[in-house]
């Protein structure tokens, strides 16, 4: 993945994102939805993954299979709505470590405030996926990387449902180093760093709050 920004235009992908994006779409089914979108996000995310081969046998013979190499993949989640995104990539890779960033906006700055950080060990070793539904004004995404990075991670790569053009900007002027896969590049951000057209606040329309 050598170019920043990889936007997934699969069918699939752009069809369910568009059920996302509905106003009146239920709390249950933008869960499913985003469940189903993370799997195929996941998908895409892992195609440059180091491989390499062991020595298997099958029901006819012996073999030098195609397997990963290198250590266990490591999944860390922007909370709270990164967990959604989490969910439907550790059914693809449930033998993946997994970390925690807990980052809010002050709605006054729109600077992120760190409040919870736990991640594996032996990130300098490990494909590293961060995960957020939205990349909006890129203040959280790029503290985030930050932080990751303090604790040891090399390799990262970011995953978003929803990116806005200053937020790529942002992480490009912040890190260079981490390209970003993304289902959209919509249109710019509003007064209050929400992205549009978007789908409003992700977190709230996955766990039904206000």
């Amino acid at each position: 993945m050598s170019q920043h920004l990889t936007i997934v235009e699969h069918p699939l992908v752009q069809h369910k994102l568009t059920l996302m994006r509905e106003k009146d779409t239920s709390t249950k089914s933008f869960r499913q939805l985003l469940r189903e979108i993370s799997l195929l996000l996941a998908y895409e995310v892992t195609r440059g993954l180091p491989m390499t081969t062991r020595r298997i046998e099958t029901p006819m013979c012996e073999m030098d299979a195609p397997v990963i190499d290198g250590k266990k993949l490591a999944l860390i989640s922007i909370l709270r709505a990164g967990n959604g995104l989490l969910d439907g990539i550790l059914e693809l890779i449930p033998a993946a470590r997994v970390g925690f960033v807990g980052l809010y906006r002050d709605e006054e700055t729109l600077k992120p405030v760190q409040y919870y950080f736990k991640v594996p060990t032996g990130l300098d070793e490990r494909v590293t996926i961060l995960v957020d539904p939205m990349l909006a004004t890129g203040n959280s995404s790029a503290a985030a990387v930050d932080l990751v990075k303090q604790a040891g991670a090399t390799n990262i790569i970011f995953l978003c449902l929803l990116a806005a053009p200053e937020g790529v900007a942002r992480m490009r002027e912040a890190h260079p180093d981490v390209p970003i896969v993304t289902a959209s590049l919509d249109e710019r951000l509003d007064e209050r760093g929400y992205i549009v057209p978007g789908l409003g606040d992700a977190g709230d329309r996955m766990f039904g709050t206000k």
